[in-house]
């Protein structure tokens, strides 16, 4: 598998180590002191070993290049015309497996899973039996969880993929099957349930807990409960389990909600008390060894170094219409209309007032906004999350809902609403599957999220999926800020209409390429 051999199995301990290690998690040692066989002899090594995992440049392509497209654009939230027809092709359903941004988020993903096997193998076998084995099973349960994450997204994007545990083995056998998508999930949630077991209950900010474990297996339940599924209900089973785990972290983990919804984007509130896993960034000048979402600002006038700002992702219509009125804290901090001003951005300035439609999350403002005169616009030290426990909260809330029409059940309005009123939001007395997934999209707009939560709904209601898409407004629109009114524009292309086929995105030709079995119908992969 062209991508997988070539350029993963190169991820040896050094570079485990040493790539995209954070300066909140460890001091770095010199290079001179890391080899095969000196390390891992205590905890300490082992807490370096994990905390490479987090960021850097392990996680740099899959944040850079494919996170937001594949997360935002593609589901019809973005549009960004003006950086290649890759991105068009995600508006438009148009890609195919040469698509540069499908090819390299598969890429992206399995440099992460190489990373994680490379440090799980070598804990395992080079960890001597003096280190306690809380703490041994505690460093591998980190990696397991991450691990987790990116087999999470291989499935939700591709659906049948190859489970890989020990990259090795491609060197001599580099043409591999895709597995069943029952037993990949079966993969991740084992992967979690191990994290679960072995990870503290509380650690150092920014590192993952027992509790992000299961509020990822909340949501890894809630998606698995729609697979093999038909006529729009899901399995009761995992439902009941979605539920069980959500529940466990909203009344034993002692975690809350930020108060102020807008400050969870601000580096002040990095790895605050809702965030469950975030990468963790450092401030670099280094092509792709830091976060480059800055590269989104809509202004050098308020970027790191006056620079970078490389064009502002649109916002559709379709995303505009998505808010309420009263909507407008998660609405301004999600993305930016003529007229908005932000104090934070460019602070000594006098603020950044927007003069057109674009992105806001992500845009922290420059080098003196954020107290890093390091900091430059391919080094972002915003700690973006992909679990937060607002997540948590809305997967209770559905879990409860269950293959019910509504609900007015009091647990789950309760944490529903209050991820609502946090907002500035009024609560609800009954909600529905169309309530919370709307809710979820305002909630989590430019953070990746919204494709995940349609493919979710296409496992067990693909019509429903389909034709939320084919009624999509996926456009952009101009809007006029004296009489608060937006337009629709023209298509930026010819939109393909949707299909159930469409949630599963094609495999990279690249890989079919050089490994024909992906073209072969997928096997088990537990016996």
């Amino acid at each position: 598998m062209g991508t997988i051999y070539r350029n993963i199995i190169l991820s040896l301990l050094v570079s485990a180590v040493l790539i995209g290690c954070q300066d909140d998690f460890l001091d770095r040692p010199s290079q001179s002191e890391i080899s095969t066989e000196n390390f891992y002899q205590n905890k300490e090594e082992l807490r370096l070993a994990t905390a490479a995992l987090y960021g850097g440049k392990i996680w740099a392509q899959w944040n850079n290049t494919a996170y937001l497209p594949l997360g935002d654009i593609l589901s019809g939230n973005l549009i960004l015309q003006y950086q290649g027809s890759d991105l068009v092709q995600l508006n438009t359903f148009t890609l195919s497996g040469s698509n540069g941004r499908l090819t390299t988020g598969w890429a992206a993903l399995y440099i992460i899973v190489a990373h994680c096997n490379t440090t799980i193998n070598a804990i395992n076998e080079k960890t001597p039996s003096t280190v306690a084995a809380t703490d041994k099973n505690g460093a591998v349960a980190e990696a397991r969880f991450i691990r987790a994450m990116a087999y999470y997204h291989l499935a939700m994007l591709w659906g049948e993929v190859p489970i890989i545990e020990d990259n090795t083995k491609l060197i001599k056998s580099p043409l591999v099957n895709k597995n069943k998508i029952e037993d990949v999930y079966r993969f991740v949630i084992e992967d979690l349930a191990f994290a679960a077991e072995n990870l503290p209950k509380t650690d150092q900010p920014g590192r993952v807990t027992s509790w992000s474990a299961k509020g990822m297996l909340s949501k890894v339940y809630l998606t698995r409960a729609g697979i093999g599924q038909t006529g729009g209900s899901r399995n009761q089973e995992y439902l009941n389990l979605a539920k069980t785990y959500a529940k466990d972290v909203i009344a034993n983990s002692g975690l809350s909600l930020l108060p102020s919804y807008a400050d969870l984007f601000k580096t002040k509130f990095n790895d605050n008390q809702e965030s469950l896993f975030a990468l963790q960034w450092s401030a670099t000048t280094e092509w792709m060894h830091g976060s480059h979402l800055l590269t989104y600002s809509p202004s050098n006038d308020i970027n790191p170094q006056k620079g970078g700002a490389w064009g502002s992702p649109g916002v559709s219509y379709d995303l505009y219409l998505a808010y309420t009125e009263q909507d407008s804290i998660r609405r301004k901090a999600s993305f930016m209309l003529p007229g908005d001003h932000y104090p934070e951005l460019n602070a000594a300035g006098g603020g950044y007032t927007a003069a057109s439609v674009g992105m806001k999350k992500h845009i922290i403002g420059n080098e003196a906004d954020n107290n890093s005169p390091a900091m430059s616009y391919l080094g972002s030290i915003e700690h973006n999350a992909l679990l937060r426990l607002a997540d948590v909260y809305l997967v209770y809330a559905e879990a409860v809902l269950g293959n019910d029409f509504s609900t007015s059940d009091p647990d789950a309005l309760l944490y529903f609403n209050k991820v609502r009123t946090r907002a500035g939001v009024a609560p609800l007395t009954s909600i529905n599957e169309d309530i919370i997934l709307n809710e979820r999209r305002v909630e989590f707009a430019c953070e990746g999220q919204y494709w995940y939560d349609l493919v979710r709904l296409s496992y067990y209601n693909p019509q429903k999926a389909v034709q939320l898409l084919s009624d999509q407004q996926r456009v952009l629109f101009d809007y006029d800020k004296d009489s608060k009114t937006a337009t629709p524009n023209d298509p930026i292309g010819t939109i393909s209409p949707a299909t159930s086929a469409t949630f599963t995105l094609q495999l990279p030709t690249t890989e079919v390429v050089v490994n024909p079995k992906l073209n072969e119908p997928s096997v088990p992969y537990y016996k």
